[in-house]
């Protein structure tokens, strides 16, 4: 695992894009702070700008660090949430302005994922994880259902998890507002 996640750091630095394992379905992901990776993900999945990302982080306290105010129950949910949760927050900050939706809000999960935790510390910065597909197609439930495009347009395929044949499904989406009000935007 040591080796997968030192060449998926090369990448990440580089402005590449990586294809890896979550706590959810695989992702493709760059650093969430470069405009230019960001768009080299929309490219590779074809998917329109005005339809935004999430971003992964590996603990719930470097949160402050992406959202100008977060909600004291958001911490609540992330505690005791059974399934992977990622939460849309208002007010971005610090992060590629292409990645962010247009009325400011940027989606959020706090991973449980022994490889994602160690690569994203590592890393120091957030993440940019969404579904190994393209734009309209189902996501692929493990790593067999990813097309070759999708393999062969990333810049490096994490080997980790690649035998999983578990199937896996996509994240809760809850968008949050500064108040503590919430609403489901995907079960």
């Amino acid at each position: 695992m040591n080796s997968d996640i030192n060449h998926a750091l090369e990448v990440l630095k580089s402005g590449g894009i990586i294809l890896y394992p979550t706590d959810t379905i695989w992702g493709i992901g760059c650093d969430a702070t470069n405009p230019e990776a960001v768009n080299k993900v929309y490219q590779l999945k074809g998917r329109s700008k005005d339809k935004s990302l999430i971003i992964l982080l590996e603990n719930e306290n470097k949160l402050m660090g992406y959202v100008q105010e977060i909600p004291e129950v958001a911490y609540q949910l992330i505690e005791y949430t059974e399934k992977p949760l990622t939460i849309v927050y208002e007010g971005a900050k610090n992060l590629a302005s292409n990645l962010v939706a247009e009325d400011g809000s940027i989606g959020i999960r706090i991973v449980r994922h022994r490889f994602c935790e160690q690569l994203i510390q590592r890393f120091r910065k957030p993440i940019v994880s969404t579904s190994a597909n393209r734009s309209g197609e189902p996501s692929p439930k493990n790593f067999l259902e990813i097309s070759d495009e999708i393999k062969n347009g990333v810049d490096y395929v994490v080997e980790f998890g690649q035998t999983d044949l578990t199937p896996k499904q996509a994240s809760t989406i809850m968008k949050l507002d500064p108040s503590g009000a919430f609403s489901f935007i995907r079960k």
